[in-house]
């Protein structure tokens, strides 16, 4: 199909349509993928502190015993 051929107002809306969705669903995929890569980021934010604070605080109890 040839980019001189002339399109009816269906034609036209149909493809105004067909885009508006593609983009649409393009925004929602970014967002999605923005919103996975923030948990992510707290996750591992989060076992990060646990394996670094476990063991400090472990060690803090039992140096107070000696």
């Amino acid at each position: 199909m040839g980019t001189n051929q002339k399109l009816t107002a269906k034609q036209k809306a149909q493809r105004i349509r067909a885009a508006q969705e593609r983009e649409r669903l393009e925004k929602e995929k970014r967002a999605a993928a923005a919103k996975t890569k923030k948990v992510f980021t707290v996750v591992v934010c989060v076992i990060l502190v646990l394996a670094l604070g476990i063991p400090t605080v472990a060690l803090a109890f039992l140096g107070t015993g000696a």
